[in-house]
């Protein structure tokens, strides 16, 4: 049969032959592959005797480390291509799990090249046997960690820079948080004072506030106060309230009426939308009226009552029933209540951490119930005594107090006026 070109017969016969070369070509090309794959892979290939010389090694592991070939095969150790620090870690506990495991992964070691340069790598190893399970040679697979080591310290720079800029913002934070407390009390004759900060986190400033300074001659003004939420915003409204108290006592020592002063700074210098507000509650402490101890009137703003642990062992809260928020409203109403503190008699002012500190029963706040019980079983006691045993409270809540507290307590010395 004779066959002209452009025959659909005659194009089939030249598309079997191109195929057929095509498949020898790939053959060729894969067989040359298999060799190229392992010597210019992109890891490094040992093989070594069981007694450590190497047998084989990759060109890319070679180019790594500046050698020949005919320098390492049959005239080195593996170990000898290690540190000083490798190798004592190879011999002691890379060999020792190979042999026991038959594969090592993941070991982090470092290569000395010949001109002395560190390559830090990932060493596999694992153990070919013979069909009698015999081991005959260790193959060894490194991965260059150049760049992982460079990330890593990279990171471990980086989380350095955190810590120290954490440390300067917690130093910060406290040495803030001690300007808006007074460094030291006013003493005031006939009266004992205690009081204790408790910094619930030291990245945090919180808004907890108090102070006892004098006024007149036998008047001082005092005061506990707590503003909402924490930060550099609590900050100023502490800051703030602090010296707008003081200065309105200055000016007019009615306790309700100093309230009144405070409410209205607050609303004028903060118009946002976010409301900013405080809990206070003034006291007046005055020897007028009272032959042995101390008249007070105290003022409440939305703040925990204070507790008057009494000579006799009781121990009751002292309401100011109907006192609003600071700050929140224009007009807002705040209630007074008077009361003698009498020899053997203590007052003590708080801010709410202590009641809502969780206890170790899940899900439970210590309460003002667990409070009042807790007056009661120390009454009679003085301003230090009650302020130190709370502070133990306060410690023994532990990650349940995770909200700043601020105590403090005046009482009057048993038998003295």
């Amino acid at each position: 049969m004779t066959v002209y070109p452009g025959d659909d017969e005659t194009d089939g016969l030249w598309a079997a032959g191109d195929r057929d070369q095509e498949q020898l070509s790939f053959s060729a090309l894969l067989e040359d592959s298999v060799e190229d794959l392992y010597e210019n892979a992109p890891c490094g290939y040992l093989s070594t005797l069981m007694d450590g010389r190497i047998a084989k090694v990759n060109e890319t592991l070679l180019n790594w480390l500046g050698y020949r070939r005919d320098e390492l095969v049959g005239h080195r150790e593996f170990s000898d291509l290690l540190t000083i620090g490798g190798r004592l870690y190879h011999e002691t506990h890379f060999s020792p799990l190979l042999r026991m495991q038959g594969e090592v992964n993941g070991i982090a070691l470092e290569l000395k090249a010949a001109d002395g340069r560190r390559l830090p790598v990932l060493v596999t190893s694992t153990v070919k046997q013979d069909t009698d399970g015999e081991p005959l040679l260790i193959r060894t697979t490194l991965l260059d960690a150049r760049d992982r080591r460079a990330y890593e310290r990279e990171l471990l720079r980086a989380r350095q820079e955190a810590e120290h800029d954490r440390e300067r913002l917690q130093r910060l934070a406290t040495t803030l948080q001690r300007t808006l407390i007074p460094p030291a009390l006013e003493p005031v004759p006939g009266l004992d004072v205690a009081a204790h900060y408790h910094f619930a986190s030291p990245d945090e400033v919180g808004g907890d506030f108090y102070d006892l300074f004098p006024l007149a001659a036998g008047r001082w003004g005092f005061f506990m106060g707590d503003v909402r939420g924490k930060g550099a915003r609590a900050a100023v409204v502490t800051s703030l309230a602090r010296y707008t108290l003081r200065a309105a006592a200055v000016s007019d020592p009615v306790p309700a009426t100093v309230l009144a002063n405070l409410n209205t700074a607050l609303n004028h210098q903060f118009q946002e939308d976010e409301p900013t507000f405080c809990t206070v509650i003034f006291g007046l402490l005055t020897t007028e009226g009272s032959d042995a101890g101390f008249h007070v009137v105290l003022a409440g703003g939305g703040h925990p009552p204070a507790v008057l642990l009494r000579a006799d062992g009781s121990a009751d809260y002292v309401p100011t029933p109907g006192g609003q928020l600071v700050g929140v409203v224009p007009d807002a109403q705040f209630t007074t209540v008077t009361l003698d503190l009498d020899p053997g008699d203590t007052l003590l002012l708080y801010t709410d951490g202590l009641t809502e500190a969780r206890t170790r029963n899940a899900g439970e706040r210590y309460g003002d119930e667990a409070l009042l019980d807790f007056a009661r079983a120390l009454a009679p006691t003085s301003a230090p005594g009650v302020v130190e045993a709370l502070t133990a409270l306060l410690d023994s809540f532990g990650e349940g107090l995770d909200d700043d507290t601020a105590l403090l307590a005046l009482s009057v010395p048993p038998g003295e006026g």
